[in-house]
């Protein structure tokens, strides 16, 4: 018998060893050892109801725990010494283990397989991820809470298809993105609740003859409860791609948060400063300075849209129950993963630091005609129909087009030139702070609305600690 075949803890009905390509080419060992501290921790569990209903006794419990221990600080010393021979994390820990206490070793596969295993192991990972997200989430809105408050008074022109529609201020601005960021919170949380389903205890398929107690290992691990199909829990990755899905929402939300961010700070906006140190500057133009913060997130967004696809793809044609498909769901969501936290991070640090460029966001929102809809509506309230008041302030736009002047910029007596119902009171409707004060309803932008936005982020931030 070959020395790899002797290295295979599964090599009994096989008579030659393995190609040496086909073994470098299965092997996952050198992106699943990420899962080893889960790996142990599910190994852990296993073996204490094991004990539990008489299949080890105390002495190898004791045994299992012990070494498991001492091989989780050498992995996380970096002195462990991983093998492609023994294909993945979970064999490799085995035949450590194995190596140091002998038959209890071999004896903790009793009653589960590589397939419940695994997929125990992602839903222990992927938990601890979701809590780390939500954390950095948290952090971000707080710092958007934060700025919103700051500038609750702050007046900036707001857009719809990038041309100028009307003023609102800067902090209701921020307040939207935190709205996104609220759902995309409740998504990641919405979530968790599937990923926290125990498949341990499924074996490879069909479950186990051993009087395993299922309810035990979910309880010592932390599950809300085992899952109910064997078949199911074994070939399962919806938590997944659930979480993938959840993850490109939130980096399309990012995405468009750096495309403002993006063009805000260039020349023609000059409508916020960032700090340097989420900037770059240009190796040829001395002038420049890049934000690569947001242009890098912007650019991530692609990379975890992918993810998804990839692993939409990967389960589509899948029959029960596992198959080696399976193995290549992992880098798509360990790269998920990285890229969320990281762009998380970044934006987290980045935003509470960004200084809103006032003057140049006044002048712009005087621009555009910003106020026409307040005139509109002026006139409807003198009971003019809506339709014949849209006419009338289009016709005044057109002169404040063909003259060079915003429409507060226009005469009494030219605007009274399209309607006999304007009269001097109209001047108050066409300031900007008359336009956002004049929104002063749930979910409008004048400034007190804003700050009561404001109070109702923070008490849901404060609930959440």
């Amino acid at each position: 018998m070959s020395q790899d075949k002797q290295n295979k803890l599964w090599g009994g009905r096989f008579t030659e060893s393995t190609n040496a390509f086909v073994q470098a080419f299965t092997a996952s060992v050198n992106f699943d050892q990420r899962l080893a501290r889960y790996d142990i921790q599910g190994s852990v569990a296993h073996a204490k109801m094991l004990c539990h209903v008489g299949i080890l006794n105390e002495q190898e419990l004791t045994q299992i725990i012990d070494g498991l221990a001492d091989i989780l600080t050498v992995i996380e010393a970096g002195q462990f010494d991983w093998s492609i021979e023994l294909e993945d994390v979970h064999m490799n820990i085995e035949a450590a283990l194995t190596e140091r206490i002998g038959i209890a070793g071999k004896k903790l596969h009793t009653g589960r397989s590589r397939n419940d295993q695994v997929a125990t192991d992602i839903r222990l990972f992927l938990r601890d991820q979701l809590a780390l997200i939500d954390s950095e989430l948290t952090r971000l809105q707080a710092g958007l809470v934060g700025l919103a408050e700051q500038h609750a008074d702050t007046i900036m022109p707001g857009f719809t298809h990038l041309q100028v529609a009307q003023p609102v201020t800067f902090g209701h601005h921020l307040m939207a993105w935190f709205e996104m960021l609220k759902r995309d919170a409740e998504r990641f949380a919405d979530c968790a609740k599937r990923v926290n389903i125990m498949p341990l205890g499924s074996a490879a398929l069909a479950g186990t003859s051993y009087p395993i107690d299922r309810l035990m290992t979910a309880e010592l691990l932390g599950f809300e409860k085992p899952c109910a199909n064997s078949l199911d829990g074994v070939s399962d990755r919806d938590f997944a791609i659930e979480f993938c899905a959840a993850s490109s929402l939130l980096m399309t939300h990012l995405s468009r948060f750096s495309e403002e961010i993006v063009l805000w700070t260039s020349a023609q906006f000059n409508f916020i400063h960032l700090p340097d140190a989420f900037c770059t500057g240009s190796s040829i133009m001395p002038q420049k300075k890049n934000p690569d913060v947001p242009e890098l997130v912007r650019g991530k967004t692609g990379r975890v849209n992918g993810n998804l696809v990839s692993l939409l793809t990967l389960m589509k044609s899948q029959p029960l129950a596992y198959n080696k498909d399976n193995q290549e769901d992992k880098e798509p969501l360990f790269d998920t993963v990285d890229t969320v936290l990281g762009s998380l991070r970044a934006f987290a640090d980045m935003v509470p630091n960004i200084e809103p460029v006032k003057e140049s966001m006044l002048k712009a929102a005087k621009q555009g005609f910003s106020t026409a809809t307040d005139l509109a509506d002026y006139l409807v309230g003198k009971g003019i129909a809506f339709r014949d008041a849209h006419e009338v302030v289009g016709l005044a736009v057109r002169l404040g087009t063909d003259t060079g002047r915003d429409l507060s910029e226009l005469s009494l007596d030219e605007l009274q030139g399209f309607s006999a119902d304007i009269t001097d009171d109209v001047f108050d409707v066409l300031t900007l702070e008359g336009s956002v004060s004049a929104r002063d309803h749930l979910g409008g932008t004048a400034p007190n609305q804003v700050r009561y936005a404001v109070s109702e982020a923070k008490a849901f931030l404060a609930s959440k600690r």
